[in-house]
């Protein structure tokens, strides 16, 4: 027997007891720590091997003592211990994933294609942001790894190649949106460049001649997207009239370049994104001022996030395929998990996709 004291809502107190049986008591001693598969096994008066088994849904157990057992773990709250299971596999079933930056939609539909991929297949995900910043990129790399993670997915790092190759070693990594020539990473990356041509031979074939590029820095694919760019330019015959603006991945990039052809004078009748983040705030702040979209400035984008076809902007830009990127990362890395040597990548064709905010040059 068991007492405790009653207090009525008359603010009167009494005596009471209850009698607690062995079982409620065990009950509540393996709630108050983490269950393990001991208490399982000792409240359903079997094998801690028996307990194993329904657990690694094995066809030796009868239905009746599987019910029985899972009825028992249920009530008790009982979580297979993923630490345990992955000693004795050398496997987690867990993928680590780095991503640039939280903020721009572009990693989270590439890690939603990761993810619904990574459920599909019964794998777990730890995800983490290095900010944009690559020192935040090195710790956080490091903090996966102390995790032991199968493998890693590092989307569009800034960290350098050797860098990367170094932290993995010969754990299977793969990289999104950037070619890393260091160690043995596999890649998934679209044509920056050629991506860039379609941009700029668009605003070419609508008659623009002055085309303006706010870039994205030290980002990864900002270099190739640049080239593309000049070349795209010097083919057309224009590099007389090309700029490339300095940015970043950001819309504060964008309204900073659009402050800069504000103050230049004369508005070029076109500009090349270095992505949609930049092409929004590009757009907000010439908008701001009175600048028409596109009947005074023609805006192109890259990446083709969600945010690009939303009615009240419906952005010209580039696509890259985030989702199936992401997907195909995960089946190279497992690929990779299971033994695969060789290097791979997957290099995709990038689509121009356009909406209302090109147009010819104003007269």
């Amino acid at each position: 027997m068991q007492g405790y004291l009653l207090e009525r809502s008359n603010g009167t107190i009494c005596a009471m007891s209850e009698e607690v049986s062995p079982v409620r008591h065990g009950l509540a001693r393996a709630r108050s720590a983490y269950v393990t598969m001991d208490d399982v096994a000792r409240e359903a008066g079997v094998s801690r091997a028996l307990v194993s088994l329904v657990m690694r849904r094995s066809d030796k157990v009868s239905p009746q003592r599987r019910e029985k057992v899972l009825a028992v773990a249920e009530r008790l709250g009982y979580r297979p211990n993923a630490i345990a299971r992955s000693l004795a596999s050398h496997r987690t079933n867990t993928v680590g994933v780095l991503l640039n930056d939280l903020h721009n939609p572009f990693f989270a539909e590439i890690a939603n294609g990761i993810e619904e991929h990574a459920s599909d297949i019964g794998y777990r995900l730890l995800i983490i942001t290095g900010g944009r910043r690559r020192r935040r990129e090195q710790a956080m790399l490091e903090a996966l790894l102390e995790y032991r993670t199968d493998g890693l997915i590092l989307v569009s790092p800034r960290m350098a190649g050797r860098e990367v190759a170094a932290a993995v070693g010969a754990l299977p990594c793969v990289v999104i949106g950037r070619r890393l020539r260091d160690g043995g990473v596999d890649c998934v990356m679209t044509d920056e460049a050629s991506g860039s041509h379609l941009a700029v031979e668009h605003l070419v074939e609508l008659g623009h001649e002055h085309i303006v590029h706010v870039d994205g820095g030290a980002g990864a694919g900002a270099a190739p997207r640049r080239a593309g760019y000049v070349r795209a330019m010097a083919e057309a015959g224009l590099e007389r009239t090309a700029r490339v603006i300095a940015g970043d991945f950001t819309e504060e990039a964008g309204v900073a370049g659009a402050e800069r052809l504000l103050r230049g004078g004369e508005l070029p009748t076109a500009v090349f994104a270095a992505n949609d983040l930049v092409a929004l705030g590009l757009i907000d702040r010439l908008e701001s001022d009175g600048v028409r979209i596109p009947a005074d400035v023609s805006v192109v984008g890259y990446d083709n996030t969600f945010v690009a076809g939303l009615n009240h902007i419906r952005l010209t830009t580039v696509n890259q395929p985030r989702h199936e990127m992401g997907r195909e990362a995960l089946e190279l890395l497992l690929e990779r998990v299971g033994g695969r040597a060789e290097r791979a990548t997957r290099l995709h064709a990038p689509r121009l996709v356009v909406r209302s905010t090109t147009a010819p040059p104003r007269a």
